[in-house]
């Protein structure tokens, strides 16, 4: 599975993996794709800088990137205790009655609160990069717009390739016009925030918008098969996310959300704002069924709601209450029916990559 692209970057495949684990990251960097790991999560630089130092010893030498989340609009001079105090108290709430309603124990005394959603704060993020920019990424993706000029420059400075996610032709533009070096044209169907255009129809309107840009292809994709098509429509690679979460290198800390991601079908998601304020690609469950309930007072602008469910979200994953336990996944969950290692997903991947070119050979009279 090589492009251009890929033999750009020194990968056998032209599979580029997005995961918040970062095993994970460094098992698809040794599988002959390049693993991206996630960094909205780490708060404290110290984090981030101890997994990255953990990934490097992993890779066997391989190339490895981070993805960031800095927000293509900011606020000046605004703290988290002045964005929460905006939060009204019916929303509160809301929350905990939605929570008491489940059963949902109250977190024990002197239990730590739950992750706090400040990696979509700028400041949190240019601070992952003093940390991350001093080890030697392949790539920097940014999942919301473009990142500032003065993010690319540095990236550049260092040899580093920057990426950016649209999910239209015309957010694509724009990010070519800010001096992108890949786009992410990412589909409908994928986890996380989406937009309103599949995959499908995505992939070729954004190969055409930013030619001759590499572009990526996001959303729905989890065989070889759907590879070869993504190929096949202009991409130079495909950007995966949701396939890694039932690997056996990931750690979700919850078997009972690994029971139900096995178990969904490619319709049991929702794209939801419950989460984080933008609509995003989820499992669907009791909670994102309240938030979206019209007779709810309704989710909150990112970060609000982001930083209102996070110490809800924190309590529903540590006391594994089903009926509300989710995560973003995106409809290609319906394929993820067992647990497997990062090496078996890429075997199957090139496996069905191999069918599908041989299948078109046979079309085209080619032996």
């Amino acid at each position: 599975m090589q492009t251009e692209l890929s033999r750009r970057l020194g990968i056998e495949h032209a599979v580029f993996g997005f995961t918040p684990f970062p095993a994970v990251a460094a098992a698809i960097s040794r599988a002959g794709g390049l693993g991206v790991l996630g960094a909205v999560r780490y708060t404290e630089p110290g984090d981030l800088a101890r997994d990255l130092d953990w990934i490097q010893e992993h890779v066997d030498g391989r190339p490895y990137g981070l993805d960031v989340v800095m927000p293509a609009k900011k606020v000046e001079g605004v703290s988290e205790a002045e964005v929460e105090a905006l939060i009204p108290e019916g929303h509160r709430q809301f929350v905990e009655d939605t929570l008491a309603r489940h059963g949902v124990p109250e977190p024990a005394e002197g239990e730590a609160a739950g992750w706090r959603i400040t990696g979509w704060m700028e400041q949190v993020a240019r601070g992952q990069l003093d940390v991350a920019l001093d080890y030697p990424l392949a790539l920097l993706a940014n999942a919301l717009g473009s990142p500032p000029a003065d993010v690319i420059a540095r990236a550049h400075e260092r040899d580093v390739l920057v990426a950016a996610l649209a999910g239209s032709a015309r957010h694509a533009r724009k990010h070519a016009d800010a001096g992108i070096d890949i786009v992410v044209a990412q589909g409908y169907e994928a986890g996380g925030h989406t937009g309103e255009i599949a995959t499908m129809v995505l992939t070729p309107e954004v190969t055409e918008a930013v030619a001759p840009l590499p572009v990526l292809a996001a959303g729905g994709i989890g065989s070889g098969e759907q590879v070869a098509a993504a190929l096949a429509l202009g991409a130079q690679g495909v950007w995966l996310g949701s396939v890694w979460l039932t690997t056996a290198e990931a750690d979700l800390h919850s078997p009972a959300l690994t029971r139900k991601l096995l178990a969904a079908g490619s319709g049991d998601t929702v794209r939801s704002r419950a989460l984080t304020g933008k609509p995003a690609r989820q499992l669907r469950t009791a909670w994102t069924d309240a938030w979206d309930d019209p007779a709810g007072p309704g989710p909150l602008p990112m970060p609000l709601q982001g930083l209102l469910v996070a110490d809800a979200v924190s309590r529903i994953q540590r006391y594994e209450v089903e009926p509300l336990l989710g995560t973003p996944v995106g409809q290609i969950v319906g394929r993820m029916t067992s647990e497997r290692g990062v090496q078996e997903v890429f075997d199957d991947l090139t496996r069905g990559f191999e069918r599908a070119v041989a299948r078109l050979d046979r079309i085209a009279g080619r032996s």
